[in-house]
């Protein structure tokens, strides 16, 4: 029984590490689309969806983890 217990910690670790990770990338990704949307002159409607659509994954991810309990910091890559 203890050793099943250890395993679900094992993969939990590396599943939320696997999501911290995806997190970062979506923050990056999303922080690009913010920079490419203010540096274009002329704006259309698919630059902007997606870079609602990166702000939008990366804030279900951002709620996901607090549910999980994941504590890291994005910001640094």
């Amino acid at each position: 029984m203890l050793v099943l217990f250890k395993k679900k910690i094992k993969l939990r670790n590396q599943y939320d590490k696997k999501m911290f990770d995806l997190m970062r990338q979506t923050k990056q990704e999303w922080e690009h689309a913010k920079k490419i949307e203010q540096s274009v002159f002329e704006k259309d409607g698919l630059l902007f969806a997606q870079t609602k659509l990166a702000k939008i994954k990366y804030f279900y991810l951002f709620k996901e983890a607090r549910i999980r309990k994941i504590k890291g910091d994005t910001t640094k890559s």
